[in-house]
């Protein structure tokens, strides 16, 4: 009961600045957890002195982005439902869906998991695979697959923890697994001799050790809402809920999968080098992403919340402060990756043709990458609000209409330039169509706060 009633203070009374800070910064942490963790897989790929290897994990990373999505969707929907629910002191009503959520999450992930085994090779041809690639990619990839329960669990688990406020907690989790892959990737790869498959096993362990750790969050009574079999009650409204929110989540991160198998074949024609630059590219810029993702992932209780505790005052000022934060991170980041941009490929390849090309990719996605903490931002209101709609095409656009089109359009009538800058002509894009969604989201808030003020005014005089 403590848990919940601190919760609600917060959202309700403290400073949105200052709930915005508890909630975003263990967010960033994790993230950035996250994203180095997967950089220094890459890293010690690297050590092997092996193109091939390099360009291996890329290719299998838009598989584990697809893994990941799985979780996401699940976790993302279910935590915007919960948020609501609370909100609206609905806690019947969040044990169930909060139940319901996590195991037939994983239920899901075992017949993924199934599916991928049997046909991986042709995923990994789907990709971008090639012929020197293949062998290095088969033996890390079916290893992350097989522990895909795991990344999904963790998946559903980080977000609906972070729903009730407890950030903290979430980011934790994460944090004892990526300093877990990182004391595990040179013992499995280089003392145990298991090469590019021990970056794997590491990977899959320190997965392990956070479910563990986050499931045992349900156990130990700390949290508020309650994960019990007894509460394994699905209707058909509740993963209503969760699926109009986690289905755009789910779409944009295989979309972002897809578009990622799409630059690698797009690079293919380019060698090995331009495959593993990309690759490179695309985990160390994420970094950046996962910061704004972060920022994104606070705003999100705080918005859901207050939606549904009708706090309108409170929704604008958070939205205000989401994109004042978000945007100010992008131009820090853009500026450290356009100036550092040789630095960060020469720590992962001493190759010249690998360098070139990442120096060019790094500095070609940095360009518009500010405007990204905008994009961001009301995609998580839609999000938080519950409209599937919005939440869908904004999910769809960047990394869908936009990204896949022009990665054939651009790559066919400037070659590998055209790959290089295809992400950001796809940003500048979502960009204009962001700005055209927030004006319908502003003029529909609006009138849902006008029809509150007159409810509230009727209640007010049918009382006297």
């Amino acid at each position: 009961m403590k848990n919940t009633i601190a919760t609600a203070e917060m959202m309700e009374k403290e400073s949105i600045s200052k709930v915005l800070l508890k909630l975003s910064v263990p967010a960033i942490i994790a993230m950035l957890i996250t994203a180095i963790y997967n950089i220094v897989d890459t890293m010690f790929v690297g050590m092997l002195n092996n193109t091939s290897a390099i360009a291996a994990v890329s290719i299998v990373y838009p598989l584990f982005m697809f893994i990941g999505a799985i979780g996401v969707m699940f976790g993302a929907g279910g935590a915007s439902y919960l948020s609501r629910l609370l909100g609206e002191k609905r806690k019947e009503e969040a044990n169930r869906s909060l139940t319901s959520t996590i195991i037939i999450g994983c239920i899901f992930s075992l017949i993924f998991t199934v599916i991928c085994i049997t046909f991986l090779e042709q995923f990994l041809l789907m990709y971008g695979v090639t012929e020197t690639t293949m062998p290095y990619a088969k033996e890390y990839g079916y290893t992350i697959v097989a522990g895909s329960i795991f990344t999904i669990g963790t998946a559903i688990m980080s977000n609906t923890i972070r729903a009730e406020g407890n950030s903290k907690y979430s980011m934790v989790s994460t944090c004892i697994g990526g300093v877990i892959n990182i004391i595990l990737d040179p013992i499995f790869m280089f003392s145990f001799g298991m090469g590019i498959k021990g970056a794997a096993v590491a990977t899959v362990i320190s997965q392990i050790v956070s479910f563990i750790f986050l499931l045992r969050y349900y156990y130990s009574k700390k949290s508020y809402i309650k994960l019990e079999l007894k509460f394994l009650k699905p209707t058909f409204n509740m993963f209503g809920e969760i699926l109009k929110i986690g289905i755009p989540i789910f779409v944009t991160q295989v979309l972002a999968s897809f578009a990622l198998g799409f630059m690698n074949i797009g690079a293919k024609p380019y060698g090995d080098a331009a495959v593993a630059a990309m690759g490179v590219v695309f985990r160390v810029m994420s970094i950046g992403f996962y910061i704004v993702f972060g920022i994104g992932q606070g705003f999100q209780p705080v918005a859901g919340y207050n939606y549904g505790s009708k706090n309108f005052t409170r929704l604008k000022e958070a939205v205000k402060i989401s994109i004042k934060w978000s945007t100010i991170a992008g131009i820090i980041i853009s500026i450290l990756f356009i100036v550092f941009a040789k630095g960060c490929m020469m720590i992962f390849t001493k190759d010249k043709e690998v360098i070139d090309i990442g120096v060019k990719a790094f500095r070609a996605a940095s360009l518009l990458f500010p405007l990204f903490g905008y994009v961001n931002t009301y995609s998580v209101l839609c999000q938080a609000l519950g409209r599937g709609l919005g939440a869908f095409i904004l999910s769809i656009s960047r990394q869908g209409i936009f990204y896949i089109p022009l990665m054939f359009i651009l790559s066919k009538f400037i070659g590998l330039e055209g790959i290089i800058f295809c992400q950001t002509a796809a940003d500048g894009l979502a960009f204009i169509e962001t700005v055209i969604i927030a004006i319908w989201i502003k003029k529909s808030l609006k009138n849902e706060m006008l029809e509150e003020s007159y409810l509230d005014s009727t209640r007010r005089v049918s009382s006297f």
